[in-house]
């Protein structure tokens, strides 16, 4: 469950921000589970596994030429392919 919580800005204005409750936990993606499948295809089953191994919340396919935004999300894995559509890298954050 989330907290929604009203914050008054410098400004005057209001925003809404959303806050996790003490009962929430982010899932935190575990990188070690998802090198498994380094080498092997780029395919939504394998997507599906990945995601699934890791335990993360966000899933990204990335080809591997493509610019990323670099923000840090520990829920987040994110899985590199290249034109052969194989699995090159599998990465958290």
């Amino acid at each position: 469950m989330r907290k929604l919580t009203l914050v008054t800005t410098a400004m005057g204005g209001v925003v809404l921000a959303a806050g996790a409750s003490a009962q929430e936990t982010p899932a935190m993606c575990q990188v070690e589970p998802g090198q498994a499948f380094v080498g092997g295809p780029a395919s939504a089953e394998t997507g599906a596994q990945i995601h699934a191994a890791t335990g993360a919340r966000t899933f990204q396919w990335v080809f591997e030429s493509s610019p990323v935004t670099m923000d840090y999300r520990p829920d987040r894995v994110r899985v590199v392919y290249d034109r052969a559509m194989t699995v090159i890298a599998v990465t958290c954050g």
